[in-house]
């Protein structure tokens, strides 16, 4: 199945990437933030006078319930800067450096709670500002309007896309062990005190509610439940983060992990008047490189002249039968040291986030993530975060509904979105190019399960589907995953 097309981003060796610039820590505390008092659905849709288009080549069609609107309008090139992040500010969440020690000191005597990897990747994606402008794991009001309404309702009456609740359980024990406790220590696998949680609340962990309205299933199997919900605890606690020292993994990869701050300083010392985004947990192939590039091409015609791409592969949680995060690392440095994408207008990172695989539900936290990141593009295409269905023999989301979604999402409205067309093997040329249904007969679609099969076998696929170099990658990957089993 295809993976979220989404936006990816790294440091290549022959580029300097800018040292990490200081974001600027943000004041609003959303745990305060007020309910919402009308559903999200009756907002306006579309007020162009005030917002930039959302998509250059979708009809986009919107509630049946309200008027049917389609448009095909070019986004205008912005006149400098990068877009700016949800809440206006960029969160960080790290302790200045003047008051670590004293932090430190305090957390060695507060209450502790344990943390497990998928734990301490929130921890990550939220203290970096990916999830501006959350401040920390979320309270109550803000669990329930992310799960009933996929986004939140700010201060000033504006809205936010958070389409996943960012929460952390604690089981019967802990919570009565925190009675009239204010402030806990986050405790990372390795054993060390990893960051404050302040003005703590906690409530009730409905987990059949938070699965079924985030999957829209409670079918067993589920990766990420089976991973994170159905062992933890029966409680959430929320409260504002104090991360004591930036989150490190030291397995060879941390210097890609860019922060949204690092990334925008990246771009903008690039002078790049436009950044798009593209997510992917799997190995890039040549097809996924056409839509890069001529996703670049369309923003030249547009007028912009230096748009960049953000190559932004997924860093957190993925099941097991994902291609490990090293090797697609990997398989990604092979695909720019062969130039079938440009280094000089790509940027290759790591996003933090754990993968939920929760269609179009999760899409929309990886085109809000790649906001505060400077990303102004998302290219998006066939079931993005999708799966198979764990105990039906179908795909889990219709193929469709996520560009769709995110052509509607309340809070992505300064977000353009860019529905990318199929790219399949052209047998007449021997390489990638975009489907043409005049002449289907010509085509070869690959899917990534007999991609697999090629590798495993150690078989090579049509010439012109992957370069060379990032093939056998993969064929090392799975003949060594084969020696293992």
């Amino acid at each position: 199945m295809e993976a979220a097309a989404a936006s990816l981003t790294r440091a290549t060796p022959s580029v300097t990437v800018a040292t990490k610039v200081a974001a600027v820590s943000s004041s609003k505390q959303l745990g305060s933030v007020s309910t919402l008092t009308t559903p999200f659905f009756v907002l306006p849709l579309a007020t162009k006078s005030q917002r930039r288009m959302r998509s250059t080549s979708a009809t986009l069609a919107t509630n049946p319930s309200a008027a049917t609107s389609a448009t095909t309008m070019t986004p205008t090139p912005r006149a400098g800067g990068l877009i700016e992040p949800d809440g206006g500010v960029l969160v960080d969440l790290h302790v200045p450096e003047q008051e670590k020690e004293s932090k430190k000191a305090e957390a060695a005597t507060l209450s502790k709670i344990q943390l497990n990897l998928v734990d301490l990747q929130w921890v990550h994606t939220v203290a970096e500002g990916w999830a501006s402008p959350l401040t920390g794991f979320m309270r109550q009001n803000e669990y329930l309007q992310s799960l009933h309404f996929n986004c939140l309702r700010l201060a000033d009456g504006t809205f936010t896309n958070m389409s996943l609740p960012i929460v952390l359980a604690i089981d019967d024990e802990k919570k009565e062990s925190l009675s009239g406790v204010n402030a806990v220590t986050l405790v990372g696998p390795d054993g060390n005190d990893v960051a404050i949680l302040r003005n703590i609340e906690i409530y009730k962990h409905n987990k059949e509610e938070r699965i079924a309205r985030t999957w829209g299933t409670t079918a067993p199997g589920l990766p990420y439940v089976d991973e994170a919900i159905a062992n933890a605890g029966d409680w959430l606690i929320g409260g504002d983060l104090e991360v004591l020292e930036r989150i490190k993994y030291n397995d060879g990869l941390d210097h890609y992990r860019l922060s949204p701050a690092e990334l925008r300083a990246e771009f903008e010392r690039r002078e790049a008047d436009a950044v798009f985004a593209f997510q992917l947990r799997n190995p890039v192939h040549n097809g996924h490189a056409l839509l890069m590039t001529d996703t670049r091409r369309r923003l030249l015609e547009m007028g912009y002249k230096n748009p960049l791409l953000l190559l932004h592969p997924l860093g957190g949680f993925t099941k097991a039968d994902d291609v490990p995060l090293e090797w697609r690392m990997k398989q990604h440095d092979q695909v720019l040291e062969a130039g079938v994408l440009d280094p000089a207008t790509t940027v290759v990172a790591i996003f933090p986030s754990p993968m939920h695989y929760a269609g179009p539900t999760e899409v929309q936290w990886h085109a809000k993530a790649r906001i505060n990141a400077g990303a102004d593009f998302y290219i998006v295409g066939r079931d993005p975060a999708g799966m198979g269905h764990p105990t039906a023999g179908r795909d889990l989301y219709d193929a469709d509904h996520g560009k769709m979604v995110l052509s509607m999402a309340p809070g992505l409205e300064k977000l353009n979105i860019l529905p990318f067309r199929v790219a399949a093997y052209d047998k007449t040329k021997s390489q990638m190019a975009f489907f043409d249904p005049s002449r289907a007969q010509d085509f070869l679609f690959i899917s990534g399960t007999k991609m697999r099969n090629f590798a495993k076998n150690n078989e090579s696929p049509p010439e012109g589907f992957m370069c060379p170099g990032g093939w056998q990658v993969l064929v090392d990957y799975y003949q060594g995953l084969q020696k293992q089993e």
